[in-house]
């Protein structure tokens, strides 16, 4: 039998991590010692890494195409989400006290949105329909003139769905509404223009392309002010206090210039990878169900529900495969009830319990996708064949 270390190891859970690049690591090391120094101080090793943070803050907005003085950097997406909103409810409290998102965001908004709604704020939480789609009509139709703030992820961390970001801009600028987005999963993934997509806020995060964890940015476009949701400080144009995570920012800005640089070829080549896994399994393996099958999806993202089984015990198996996936957002991983993304597209409870998601990676190559073929099919048919569930469900097939 062979031991753990002859296991090959593969990695297929990149939209909760991906692991620091070579690129970014090296690029890291001279500010954890030589240069050291606080940004804000006005010596020597002060000024030593002002520079560093300006030219991340720069590759920050090429990414994004913005302007430099439009990026704020925060400790990661949730502070970003949460910065956004409760910054614009503050700011505009005198305009109106409504928000429009979706019933399938990450819990930094959902949280953050109840969160205020004890503040006496009004949300309104935008269904999807069974492939995860948003109604275009049913978000205008929402909105009124309380609405300050629309706020709907690019893609979801889950499904990978992705949402028309662009016709949504379209809609905000058309009623005059400041316009939100989480961008976490997008972002390094997909073209995201803040331009194009007409956009007010964005949110990222450096650890899911290849940057630390720890550190993240938010746009702000100029002219759509925010209440800080950090106090105590100068920085970041005082709309965020805190000494500066200068190894992290710098980590940060080369990651989106490699990201950049890539946007060209790496979302192509991970799209048949998917298509490769998804298309495999459904032809090995008896009803499973890919969520979100007929829409825009990154191209990195497969969930997929199997008949029969509970999602958590097929992890298990696979982690001893040496195979990493997840069953959906690594930031409810301790709740194990059904995802609320799911229940908003109105899976079968039962069926919801069996999701896996395989978030492939830039070096995910092809040996990983055929060693899960290989895995999976028989994972599957060992814990069916010990499910009391799966063995009324085939007899009842049968007859």
């Amino acid at each position: 039998m062979k031991g753990e270390r002859d296991v090959k190891r593969i990695y297929l859970d990149n939209n909760a991590t991906t692991a620091v690049r070579p690129e970014v690591l090296q690029g890291m090391l001279p500010f954890f010692c030589e240069a050291f120094g606080n940004p804000s101080s006005v010596h020597w090793a002060g000024s030593q890494v002002s520079p560093a943070i300006e030219k991340a803050r720069g590759q920050v907005a090429q990414l994004l195409n913005c302007q430099p003085t439009e990026i704020v950097f925060t400790a990661c997406g949730s502070e970003g989400d949460n910065f956004a909103l409760k910054g614009t409810v503050d700011v505009l409290r005198e305009k109106g006290n409504h928000i429009i998102t979706t019933a399938v965001e990450h819990p930094a908004v959902l949280d953050t949105c109840r969160f205020l709604e004890k503040k006496g704020v009004e949300i309104t939480y935008l269904p999807v329909d069974g492939e995860g789609r948003l109604d275009l009509d049913l978000l205008e139709r929402s909105i009124t003139p309380r609405t300050i703030l629309i706020s709907v992820m690019w893609a979801n961390n889950e499904t990978g769905v992705v949402f028309p970001i662009h016709e949504i801009g379209v809609v905000a600028r058309r009623h005059k509404v400041r316009f939100f987005c989480d961008a976490v999963q997008a972002v390094g993934r997909l073209p995201v223009d803040v331009q194009k997509a007409q956009v007010d806020l964005l949110s990222l995060s450096g650890h899911k392309i290849g940057a630390p964890k720890g550190v993240g940015a938010l746009f702000v476009r100029k002219g759509n002010p925010l209440t800080p949701l950090i106090h105590g400080g100068h920085q970041e144009r005082r709309r965020r206090a805190g000494t500066h995570n200068v190894p992290g920012i710098v980590g940060l800005g080369i990651a989106c210039q490699k990201a950049m640089d890539e946007l060209s070829f790496v979302p192509g080549r991970m799209e048949p990878l998917r298509e490769c896994l998804q298309s495999g399994l459904l032809t090995l393996v008896p009803e499973i169900k890919v969520n979100g099958a007929s829409a825009p999806r990154l191209p990195n993202t497969l969930n997929l529900c199997f008949a029969g089984i509970e999602g958590e015990a097929l992890l298990l198996h696979l982690d001893i495969a040496g195979i990493a996936a997840s069953s959906g957002s690594a930031c409810t991983s301790d709740d194990h009830g059904m995802s609320h993304v799911l229940e908003a597209m109105g899976v079968d409870p039962l069926l919801g319990q069996s999701s896996v998601r395989f978030s492939l990676g830039r070096d995910t190559v092809a040996e990983d996708i055929d060693r899960v073929l290989e895995v999976v099919p028989g994972v599957v048919q060992k814990l069916r064949d010990m499910s009391p569930f799966w063995e009324g469900r085939a007899c009842r097939r049968a007859s």
